[in-house]
């Protein structure tokens, strides 16, 4: 009997309308456009308007998905929402999006794992796909940045964006789909990046709103140097268990977070530039949302039996990759 997989079988995302450039930043904080872009690769971001939150995105990225595939939303039967800004506390986001586009026979939940979150999702999706559970999941990836960010901390600020992007995963038992995949966690590393307060420990308090501590807190040296190590070496890791060279390789879709980390991983690969899918450029760094949105702005550029390698590394620490093998033509 055939080996059952997951596989990609349509992409959807979406950013907001409004636009935050390197310019309108240099009027709120002590930074330069230059300084932004040789340092980051960004050049803006999107932001969401306030009274909308990431089920919002996530929904405009699902009901894509149901429009190309031409499927209502009652045939779906688990939707995954990976993000660290969720609408509310609980229920989860995924709980919400699921009954704003209908999808009255799902169920799923939210994963935390930062900008590693779409690849967590990815894998546990992929596997009630290969277990028989689950015939048709979406996959979601989104973050509403903006909502934690401090636009007086010139470290954080010039970073993020807002966004969201969701695949759908069904079964296949031929050579394409999720192949591998290789996911780790270090959470000493939490200390470098992470949220000082909102969660059990430092519940909100009229002190915590005070001393702003309710925003993105990021050591950027510290982050940088394990980021550029890790995901480098787990993605040659997940090409050397499969045999793959960087001739091998169709594609990189690596986490948009800094275009030097990005280059340092295709460096580690050994492949091209041509290989290296960008778009941090537009939309700066959405978290959970930069792999999938890199996949749907792509799409058609990808031909059925592409190797992707997907790599990420997030606050916490975590890190990771999947190896792709692309299902379809667009």
């Amino acid at each position: 009997m055939s080996k059952i997989r997951a596989a990609i079988t349509a992409t959807g995302g979406y950013v907001p309308d409004r636009v935050l450039t390197n310019f309108d930043l240099e009027k709120m904080v002590d930074t330069t456009d230059e300084w932004i872009r040789t340092r980051t690769g960004i050049e803006e971001r999107h932001i969401l308007e306030d009274g909308k939150a990431t089920s919002d995105m996530c929904v405009e990225a699902v009901n894509q998905i149901l429009q190309k595939k031409k499927i209502k939303a009652d045939e779906i039967d688990m939707i995954l929402v990976a993000t660290v800004t969720p609408d509310l506390v609980f229920p989860s986001t995924s709980n919400i999006v699921c009954d704003k586009v209908g999808a009255k026979n799902a169920w799923g939940f939210d994963l935390s794992a930062a900008c590693s979150g779409f690849l967590y999702a990815m894998e546990t999706g992929a596997r009630f796909i290969e277990t028989g559970a689950a015939k048709k999941v979406l996959v979601c990836g989104g973050d509403k940045m903006s909502s934690i960010i401090d636009y007086q901390d010139r470290n954080t600020c010039i970073i993020f964006g807002d966004g969201a992007g969701a695949v759908l995963l069904e079964p296949t038992e031929e050579e394409v789909g999720v192949m591998d995949s290789i996911l780790k966690a270090d959470g000493s590393g939490r200390e470098f990046l992470h949220q000082k307060a909102g969660g059990s420990l430092r519940p909100a308090t009229h002190e915590t709103v005070d001393e702003r501590m309710h925003f993105v807190y990021q050591e950027g040296k510290t982050v940088f140097k394990f980021a550029v190590t890790n995901m480098a070496n787990v993605s040659k890791e997940i090409m050397d268990r499969n045999n793959l060279s960087g001739d091998d390789v169709s594609y990189l879709v690596a986490h948009q977070a800094n275009l030097r980390i990005i280059d340092a991983t295709a460096k580690r690969m050994e492949i091209g530039e041509d290989k290296v899918l960008i778009n941090i450029d537009k939309y700066g760094n959405t978290t959970a949302g930069t792999i999938p949105l890199l996949l749907n702005d792509f799409e058609k550029q990808f031909n059925k039996g592409d190797n992707l390698i997907l790599s990420t590394f997030g606050g916490g620490f975590t890190w990771g990759s999947i190896y792709l093998k692309w299902a379809y033509n667009s």
